[in-house]
């Protein structure tokens, strides 16, 4: 099983049933090393930069996905974001959508 971590619209219900046709099954967790910025890309949504200082983290929900649903959350997500895996405050994996500087 693979988690994705969301820290923002990926949270959204309604978004949720749009993008995967269903809701997800998640729970509480913490992204470690990272902070948030608002409204960052595109002027509204909000975006993760990862610090690599242990103090900083950023809260958010770790959802139960498969590969289908990782390739839905990429084509939502835009090439303004790349996806890449980092560990959570639970002790769990995470894929997490952070700045794509490509």
């Amino acid at each position: 099983m693979e988690y994705l971590f969301s820290y923002g619209t990926l949270q959204d219900l309604q978004v949720q049933e749009y993008i995967f046709g269903r809701l997800l099954k998640g729970k509480e967790d913490a992204a470690l090393g990272f902070k948030k910025m608002d409204n960052a890309v595109y002027g509204r949504y909000p975006l993760v930069v990862h610090t690599n200082n242990p103090e900083d983290k950023v809260a958010g929900m770790a959802y139960e996905v498969n590969d289908t649903d990782l390739k839905k959350a990429d084509i939502y997500e835009t090439s303004a974001y790349k996806r890449e895996k980092f560990p959570l405050e639970s002790g769990d994996e995470a894929w997490i959508y952070i700045e794509n500087s490509n």
